[in-house]
């Protein structure tokens, strides 16, 4: 009798482990999909600076080559101070490209999702006991090494994105779904509402 406990107590552990370390890669996975919605959103910004400021310069051109004398020099100057925000804008932007920076963001959350639902998978298999705890803790250390090799090659993220992705998971609920909205994409066969 001892010896079961002792054993369940040890299941325990490591299904507390595992749950742990899902829940680590739930939240990863979730702010590397919040930094890159963040990427994509500066890199908008940017272009539309990019655009605006270039729209700018060539009107302050165009306006000093036909404005005649009196529009001459403050068109140009115009364009020329337009223009150099305009350079210094593309210097920042080519040490820092957040659309480069958006793909491999994206990249990480897409291996992450993977041993997000790895793990998953054998938190499962234990709770439905079609897993021996020798075979999880194997399964476990291989999934550890591949996060550490996903970590190991990963940008780093943002407070911003974690907070971001924090809300998402825990108020917006955005990785939880209700019985219904599962059944909504599944066969009539395989929902459980019917």
């Amino acid at each position: 009798m001892a010896q079961n406990s002792q054993a369940d107590d040890v299941d325990a552990a490591l299904e507390a482990q595992l749950r742990e370390c899902f829940g680590r890669v739930v939240y990863a996975t979730k702010t590397h999909e919040k930094c890159a919605d963040r990427c994509m959103t500066k890199l908008g910004r940017i272009k539309f600076w990019q655009i605006v400021l270039s729209a700018l310069t060539t009107s302050g051109l165009i306006a000093a080559i036909f404005g005649g004398d009196k529009l001459s020099y403050p068109a140009v100057v115009t364009a020329a101070v337009v223009s150099m925000a305009l350079l210094a804008l593309n210097t920042y932007t080519k040490d820092s490209d957040p659309g480069q920076q958006a793909g491999k963001h994206k990249k990480t959350a897409s291996e992450l999702w993977n041993v997000r639902e790895s793990y998953l998978s054998v938190l499962t298999d234990l709770h439905d006991r079609n897993m021996d705890a020798k075979t999880a803790r194997e399964k476990r250390d291989e999934l550890q090494g591949r996060l550490a090799s996903i970590y190991e090659n990963a940008p780093r993220t943002s407070s911003k994105a974690y907070a971001d992705a924090s809300v998402g998971l825990k108020e917006r609920e955005e990785l939880t779904f209700s019985d219904a909205e599962i059944d909504a994409f599944l066969p009539r066969t395989l929902r459980r509402g019917e």
